[in-house]
């Protein structure tokens, strides 16, 4: 990966949708030259896949909270994450290291929603402590590294 691939990157970060003709304007290249580039770093897994951000708070979905996990025993582990693939209110989920073993990232329309999941979550077998943060608002929220 050189120069010319990470301000690809960057404008693909800036705008997904952005055509290869307008970024080839961009970096100074050709069309062609500018998709073979795109397409090897589609291929070598750098470019995972293209997707819309939609916003929670449009969409009535504006309580955000972090919820750690602790799980009594690794042996718990799949049965958990089993559950957090299933429940489309955990928008991420994280396995650490520290006090608790798992954070998720939960995104609900209303803290009755957000009290439903919690009881779900401390229902799953294993799970042993939770500790919940709200989110009161968001400073920075990046949805990708820097190339």
């Amino acid at each position: 990966m050189d120069t010319t691939d990470i301000k690809i990157l960057n404008y693909l970060q800036e705008n997904s949708r952005e055509n290869a003709s307008g970024i080839s304007e961009k970096v100074n290249m050709s069309v062609s030259a500018v998709i073979e580039r795109i397409k090897k770093l589609e291929s070598s897994g750098i470019i995972k896949q293209y997707t819309v951000i939609i916003d929670p708070k449009k969409t009535g979905k504006d309580v955000m909270a972090f919820i750690s996990v602790g799980i009594e025993h690794p042996k718990y582990n799949d049965c958990f994450t089993d559950f957090v693939k299933q429940n489309e209110n955990i928008i991420e989920c994280n396995y650490i290291t520290g006090d608790f073993d798992f954070l998720l990232k939960v995104c609900v329309d209303s803290t009755g929603s957000l009290e439903k999941v919690l009881n779900e979550i401390k229902s799953v077998q294993g799970v042993s402590l939770t500790r919940t943060l709200i989110v009161l608002s968001t400073i920075k929220n990046n949805y990708s590294v820097s190339p």
